[in-house]
């Protein structure tokens, strides 16, 4: 057992009904049918299309963790909208480690947090200035270096939306700090940079479910290479 597992895994506690949207998600039929998704490795992957789930399973993870729902630590309690799903409420969190630190960052309510944190008058833990007088990438990071403090569990959703490629790679640094200092992570993400990231656990959300998959196996990496490789080619069949 590694001292920073400290989400092994996640499953049902309670049936879906099928009159909710959740119930035809990729990620609760995965669920429904095999009981447990584990979270085995440092850092692990949520991948996939958009709608297929998994920006809904890292919030529910988070708040079933006792996150605040649009992102910080346990000690924040704000709500400028109250629109996450009951999904948290319906799942069980396996622990085998109680983490010293944490955050749930996601990048569609970072604005909030921010604007949180300042009410709250806390930037000596961000830094010592407001997040929002620093450029969108510019505060996601000055977050993850001045207010990950380590021996935590650390879930992001999307993080790559704020980030150019170059600072997406100061971001997998960060990481890399982060998981040698004890922490683990539990990451949603489209970018093909990001997980690249060594030794990671990949999930797979598809239609048919979800699946363990190697990186080079993603759908986002192929579609990148191929893209990359003959970009011509690609346009021209796009636009006919």
């Amino acid at each position: 057992m590694k001292n920073n597992e400290f989400l092994s895994f996640i499953s049902l506690k309670d049936t879906i009904p099928e009159s909710s949207y959740l119930h035809d998600l990729a990620v609760i039929k995965h669920l429904m049918n095999n009981d447990r998704l584990y979270f085995s490795n440092d850092v692990t992957f949520l991948v996939g299309e958009n709608g297929s789930g998994k920006s809904t399973l890292i919030e529910a993870i988070a708040v079933a963790y006792g996150y605040n729902a649009e992102g910080g630590s346990r000690n924040f309690n704000f709500s400028t909208r109250n629109s996450h799903s009951d999904l948290c409420e319906k799942i069980t969190i396996s622990r085998k480690n109680h983490p010293k630190d944490g955050f749930f960052l996601r990048a569609e309510s970072f604005y909030n947090v921010a604007s949180n944190i300042d009410e709250i008058q806390a930037t000596h833990n961000y830094g010592g200035i407001s997040l929002h007088n620093q450029s969108h990438g510019e505060s996601f990071l000055t977050l993850v270096q001045e207010r990950f403090w380590g021996n935590g569990l650390y879930i992001l959703d999307e993080p790559e939306a704020a980030l150019s490629p170059m600072k997406l790679l100061t971001l997998m640094a960060e990481i890399d700090r982060l998981v040698k200092d004890n922490s683990q992570f539990i990451i949603a993400t489209h970018s093909p940079i990001l997980m690249a990231f060594p030794n990671a656990l990949i999930y797979e959300i598809t239609e048919g479910g979800i699946k363990k998959t190697n990186y080079k196996d993603t759908e986002h990496y192929q579609i990148t290479r191929s893209f990359l490789e003959n970009p011509e080619r690609m346009l021209k069949y796009l636009f006919g």
